[in-house]
């Protein structure tokens, strides 16, 4: 069983995706972590991430070994992420990792921003998950401070709204909802009434 989670920043799929994958039994992959690592290896390989050709190299020769870095959630390293996430080049050396991981026994939960569109288009169950740009601000504003960083909610606004248009708007691979996905708002949810609601929406569909 393939389920497919993709959604914007902050829209908890992350935290959904890996309650799902543990509920079914299943692996899961964060493929932003992907982008992610690429963006680290680029900077700290002394390059700049306009540098196409530099970051194309370091996609095609990335170590999925090194995924587990707790630095890849660093603030800011999700900025980095999106900006290499929009070359063409970059998304296709990624994408058979990503199609490779989907087709384990006996399935996988990935979560991202084209899972159901690109990577897995005929995932057994997609959902795509939501909630409004300011709500998403909150949620991460809450975070930041927790790590005591000094950022306002005006900041982070800002910021999600921008990486909601460059994600939205690339021309390769843009994050939207799949035609057949389920559309899961979780602006007046907390975790454990999305938990329930997607595993509602992956049993019906999964039993169909």
């Amino acid at each position: 069983m393939i389920i497919a989670i993709d959604g914007p920043a902050a829209s908890g799929k992350g935290t959904l995706a890996r309650r799902i994958a543990d509920h079914f039994g299943l692996p899961c992959l964060d493929t932003g972590l992907l982008y992610r690592a690429v963006a680290r290896d680029v900077l700290a390989g002394g390059f700049r991430l306009d540098d196409t050709w530099a970051v194309v190299a370091f996609a095609r020769c990335l170590d999925p070994a090194t995924l587990d870095d707790e630095g890849l959630r660093a603030p800011g390293v999700g900025e980095a992420a999106s900006r290499v996430a929009g070359i063409p080049e970059v998304r296709s050396a990624l994408l058979e990792y990503q199609r490779a991981f989907a087709r384990r026994r006996p399935g996988a939960v990935l979560d991202g921003r084209d899972i159901g569109t690109v990577v897995c288009p005929d995932a057994d169950a997609k959902i795509f998950v939501t909630a409004t740009p300011e709500e998403r601000a909150r949620r991460r504003h809450l975070e930041r401070q927790a790590q005591g960083e000094p950022v306002t909610y005006e900041q982070i606004l800002d910021l999600i709204r921008n990486r909601d248009a460059r994600d939205s708007g690339r021309d390769s691979a843009p994050m939207r909802r799949a035609d057949d996905a389920d559309l899961l708002d979780t602006t007046e949810m907390g975790i454990e009434a999305a938990f329930d609601a997607a595993v509602g929406l992956i049993l019906r569909k999964t039993s169909q």
